[in-house]
């Protein structure tokens, strides 16, 4: 019920405020910002991937010569959340939107920010677990309610990458990375024999510390936990407890200095020092910036001991969408059904090392072969963090645990900012 209550209370700020700065019927509040001249329409296109600024750029000229009468305004942001929500309530609803699919996403798309997609054609040709990925990521407790307002644009997925060279050194196949818990660690158990360390931690950024975390969660916690969470009906002691130790074992794995950077520790791996690095596939063109011909591969973090309850953790790391009321409807979809055309999502892939969304899955780095088969099967999951506010300072709270492996501890820090979070939110209503 909080949850619900959150919602229709951002729902209720949000359009409060643009429609005392518009003096206009709420619906026709939310108006984009795009505008029009003598049949010359000009779009706002908010963009928030830092990383991908240049290839947005050249898809938007590329998109303005093929259609003279459409100009877009990009808008690159530095600090998207709060950016966008300013622009929420100051009635600067942008015509084109990209936004991570993460939680403040879905809040968002709950309070009604953003057009509905669920019934477009397009959803037909894309992947059904990004859609459904992106669907669960609306923050409301009603299953009716989980629509899908923005397109999966592109994707990435947590587990580790590794190194094809080490592998066949200790004379493990690197084709087919262990499938199961035991396997994993028994792989791991070779390399240290043999004087390799097994697993480079990349522990002083803590941001770094959610991703093996985030790949033991896909696995052991189904989706629907996190709204029994707000519920109250389950807590992180029964959720998160599994995800924790297998954490906690994870980093003892690693016989060398586990708080280097993320850069450091990217740097380290691609020159050989580690066996694999447990992070996502946004680090692989990290490390082809160091050696562009390492032999690498990706492969699903496994946590059980069941080769077919594994799930693949695959955010949908890039969202396309538009404002829900833009006042260029017609132009807005013809510029997301551009950059949504098959030869622009996989540019898009191959230059960011991304995962396409269509069903027809391309994968933007040869690593990434060895997980097609969760793509193909639809075993995917989002990240868990995707699912906590990101007032809860988690990826401290993994720095601490990676150091002192005290579980119960950090399972009540959770708890406690959990419900800091619901009962702030709640009274502020």
């Amino acid at each position: 019920m909080r949850v619900r209550t959150r919602i229709r209370g951002l729902k209720l700020a949000l359009r409060g405020a643009i429609a005392a700065l518009t003096g206009a019927a709420l619906v026709g509040s939310l108006a984009g910002c795009g505008t029009s001249s003598a049949g010359h329409v000009t779009l706002d296109f908010f963009q928030f991937k830092a990383e991908a600024t240049t290839q947005f750029d050249n898809l938007t000229h590329q998109f303005e010569r093929e259609h003279p009468n459409i100009t877009v305004n990009i808008n690159n942001s530095a600090n998207a959340q709060t950016d966008l929500r300013t622009r929420f309530v100051k009635n600067r609803v942008p015509d084109v939107i990209t936004f991570n699919g993460d939680i403040s996403f879905g809040q968002f798309a709950a309070a009604g920010m953003f057009h509905d997609f669920t019934n477009d054609p397009i959803v037909k040709k894309l992947n059904p677990g990004m859609v459904r990925t992106a669907r669960n990521l609306v923050q409301t407790t009603d299953p009716a309610k989980k629509r899908l307002y923005g397109l999966p644009f592109a994707g990435n997925a947590s587990g580790y990458i590794y190194n094809k060279k080490l592998f066949r050194k200790v004379g493990l196949d690197p084709q087919n990375p262990p499938r199961t818990w035991s396997e994993f660690v028994a792989a791991m158990n070779r390399f240290k024999k043999a004087g390799i360390n097994p697993v480079q931690a990349t522990l002083a950024d803590s941001w770094t510390a959610q991703a093996p975390l985030d790949s033991f969660a896909g696995t052991l916690v189904p989706p629907s936990e996190y709204t029994r969470l707000k519920e109250k009906k389950t807590n992180f002691k029964q959720i998160w407890t599994p995800s924790s130790q297998r954490f906690v074992q994870l980093m003892k794995m690693s016989t060398a200095t586990k708080g280097v950077t993320y850069q450091q520790g990217t740097q380290l791996f691609a020159q050989g020092k580690a066996a694999i690095i447990p992070l996502g596939t946004y680090a692989i063109p990290q490390i082809r910036m160091i050696d562009k011909n390492m032999d690498l591969g990706f492969a699903q973090l496994p946590a059980t001991d069941n080769p077919s309850q594994q799930q693949l953790v695959s955010g949908d790391d890039v969202m396309l969408t538009m404002g829900a009321n833009t006042r260029h409807p017609k132009e807005a979809m013809e510029f997301i059904r551009f950059l949504m055309q098959k030869k622009n999502l996989e540019q898009y892939a191959r230059e960011q090392s991304a995962i396409t969304p269509l069903k027809e899955t391309y994968m933007g780095d040869p690593a990434e072969k060895t997980i097609m088969r969760f793509f193909k099967s639809s075993h995917l999951v989002d990240f868990a963090d995707h699912y906590i506010p990101s007032s809860i300072p988690l990826g401290g709270y993994l720095q601490t645990l990676a150091e002192s492996g005290n579980v119960p501890r950090f399972i009540n820090q959770m708890q406690t900012e959990w419900d800091k979070v619901e009962a702030r939110d709640f009274s502020q209503l």
